[in-house]
């Protein structure tokens, strides 16, 4: 893998995991057309994972220095007998908010994932996944947004929005997509429903990051030159930021459809392109 392969898999990864268009969906397709074989390039891809950690830390690195603290305070307030009292500040409730949508995305991702990993070689998969993606955020633009803040949220809505986003477990669905949408059909107001389907993406791509370092760092570089892969980790991580302050704006404007269009498109010529394989 050379310098051009990397950097375009890292501007992918980058644009792509935070805007609604698939990461993983994007990854495939190029592994596929450059004849990279993804098993072989599982440091890469790790690399690629924490740039894009990089990038949300360097936009809301404030609000989760502010999490962990928080997160340090509830557990003093468990082991001294006050309880969680999630309504003690706004904080502590967003942390606990976000913890809530994990938890369902994290069981899906642990029952179903040798069946989400067998779809991953799979065209049409993608295709129809780019598809059902556009199609989401089409029809949820026609729903008028709420006005939901931290307070108003319920945990219902943080469980529903961590469903939405175990949906992004299959290749070609967007987990910011179907973050995004998952907080506008619960009444969110936009600007929070960008920002907590942001953050509530920092545990899972963390978890990606983990899970799939072990293999990784097992197997090396596979003789793949250091320099191209730092520079592929390094575009994912400026891409990423950059990725991350369109959304907060797109979002906001209600421009969703734009991205629709283009996922459509993708996903059609993906889809097409199947069926001649």
């Amino acid at each position: 893998m050379g310098v051009f392969e990397s950097v375009v898999l890292g501007l992918a990864q980058g644009l792509s995991e935070f805007l609604p268009i698939s990461s993983s969906g994007h990854l495939a397709l190029l592994e596929h057309f450059f004849g990279i074989d993804e098993n072989k390039v599982l440091m890469f891809a790790v690399l690629l994972h924490g740039g894009t950690l990089l990038s949300i830390l360097a936009v809301y690195g404030k609000d989760v220095l502010k999490l962990l603290v928080e997160l340090l305070d509830l557990i003093k307030d468990i082991f001294t007998g006050k309880g969680v009292r999630p309504n003690k500040n706004e904080t502590r409730r967003l942390g606990l908010l976000i913890l809530a949508a994990t938890v369902p995305t994290a069981a899906v991702g642990l029952v179903l994932k040798s069946v989400f990993s067998s779809l991953y070689g799979s065209i049409m998969a993608i295709g129809v996944g780019l598809i059902l993606t556009g199609t989401m955020m089409f029809l949820t633009e026609r729903f008028r947004s709420g006005g939901k803040g931290v307070w108003e949220m319920k945990f219902s809505n943080a469980l529903f929005v961590g469903l939405m986003q175990a949906v992004a477990l299959c290749p070609g669905v967007s987990r910011s997509g179907s973050t995004i949408v998952g907080s506008l059909l619960s009444g969110l107001d936009r600007k929070f429903a960008v920002n907590f389907a942001f953050l509530i993406s920092i545990p899972t791509v963390l978890g990606a990051f983990v899970l799939e370092a072990k293999d990784a760092f097992g197997e090396g570089l596979a003789g793949a030159d250091a320099a191209p892969v730092a520079l592929g980790m390094v575009v994912a991580a400026v891409s990423g930021f950059v990725a991350i302050k369109t959304m907060i704006r797109v979002v906001s404007d209600g421009k969703l459809y734009l991205f629709s269009i283009y996922t459509w498109a993708v996903g059609a010529a993906a889809f097409v392109y199947s069926l001649f394989l």
